[in-house]
């Protein structure tokens, strides 16, 4: 109880069209999908209250996506002569100043818009010491609005996003979509040649240690599955043969696919390794394995070690640590032992890794494969924490390093990379 308290509480608000139609304008059509979102915030706190702010009327297929992550939907309903834009931003500012005051205990507010109309209440509880957050589509967004806030995320950066990879030259339509239309992405298309780098996001706040399991021997670490148990009975497999060979996380493309459906395709030792990178990246301090596991379960609150067939944290993170995937060290209490990841290297390494990868696979291969066979090599591997915005632009830095190259093959509408 004692460590919960410890921790920042986070208060989530929303002005959904904002972010909606960034997404479809800006980055080729894509539909806006909180779960990035999400995982961003479970690493720097736990997330108490989730609003979201529209007419909902124009965004009726986005409505299951944000109540599968607990988001309450505020209907503001567009009237005849009224400035519907405005009565949402104005309920928005009015609900988050009364939970300032009247919730004591929320530290952290995290306004997912790029509009700078927003700024003078990033300063006001900024004044009332709250720490606030920004999120928004980069392009979308007004150069006032992150230099009010403590931190602010770009949409199009964080871990999950694939921006499909097209040219975005090209004219696009400015207004609000029609009643019952979804900024679903459309089919996938050539990608363009041209994109630029991603920036760094800035560091948030250290996550508090808990007590974990009392550790065990290693020897007495089973070989287990790193997926979920089966009902009919049959040979356990590695961690590193559950990566699917056809990820539904497709580069460069607008694959059109529930979120839901993408992440129970991701194997645990992935998730494992993405949530550490993720923590190491936004803290100062060293990760324990209570502020990994607890992370894990603001992600995922059905997480449970023995799924995998482990009877404690601890024996996982020893298993994983057997094959490489972490390493453990001496934590600051007994059973709670500080994880971190492996050194990765740099960007020639990356590239060295997905040639290797490419070699092994007769020295050619489809492109939308390539990251879940990288994955099996590396869990924790991620072409955004090397500096790009998706996995073909890395791809194509590696071509420009003279480790693989790249041919588009019209029959499998993709790219063919070739050691």
């Amino acid at each position: 109880m004692a460590d919960m308290d410890l921790e920042e509480r986070l208060a989530v608000f929303i002005d959904y069209e904002n972010l909606a139609l960034g997404a479809r304008e800006h980055l080729g059509g894509m539909q806006f999908d909180f779960g990035p979102i999400a995982d961003a915030l479970a690493v720097r706190g736990r997330v108490v209250a989730r609003r979201a702010y529209a007419d909902w009327s124009y965004f009726d297929e986005d409505r299951r996506m944000l109540t599968r992550h607990q988001v309450e939907l505020i209907e503001m309903t567009q009237r005849m002569g009224a400035s519907r834009k405005n009565a949402a931003d104005i309920k928005m500012v009015v609900d988050a100043i009364e939970m300032a005051f009247e919730r004591d205990y929320i530290s952290t507010f995290v306004m997912c818009t790029g509009d700078s109309d927003f700024s003078p209440l990033v300063h006001k509880l900024r004044e009332l010491n709250k720490r606030v957050i920004g999120v928004g589509v980069e392009k979308s967004t007004s150069r006032l609005l992150p230099a009010a806030c403590d931190e602010f995320l770009f949409y199009d950066r964080l871990e999950g996003v694939e921006v499909p990879e097209e040219d975005q030259g090209a004219p696009k339509r400015t207004s609000r979509p029609r009643k019952g239309t979804s900024t679903r992405t459309p089919a996938r298309r050539r990608p363009a040649e041209t994109e630029t780098p991603a920036e760094p996001e800035a560091p948030a706040a250290t996550e508090p240690a808990e007590t974990t399991e009392p550790a065990e021997t290693a020897e007495a670490a089973p070989a287990r599955s790193g997926g979920r148990r089966r009902k009919k009975a049959e040979p356990a497999p590695t961690p590193v043969d559950l990566v699917p060979e056809a990820e539904a996380d497709v580069v460069g493309t607008g694959a059109d696919e529930t979120p839901d459906e993408a992440d129970d395709d991701v194997p645990m030792e992935v998730r494992v390794a993405q949530t550490l990178a993720d923590l190491q990246s936004s803290t100062s301090g060293a990760v324990t394995a209570s502020a990994l596991k607890r992370t894990l379960l603001r992600k995922d609150p059905t997480f449970s070690e023995s799924d995998y067939g482990f009877r404690t944290f601890g024996e996982f993170l020893r298993f994983l640590a057997e094959r490489g995937f972490v390493e453990l060290a001496a934590g600051p209490s007994t059973g709670d032992p500080e994880v971190s990841l492996p050194e990765q290297g740099d960007t020639d390494a990356a590239f060295t890794l997905l040639r290797g990868v490419v070699q092994e696979q007769n020295g050619s291969a489809a492109l939308s494969g390539l990251k879940n066979a990288i994955r099996k090599k590396r869990p924790d591997f991620s072409e955004k924490a090397l500096g790009f915005r998706g996995f073909l632009q890395f791809a194509k830095a590696a071509e420009a390093a003279g480790s693989v190259t790249l041919a588009w093959d019209d029959d499998a509408d993709d790219y063919l990379v070739t050691a």
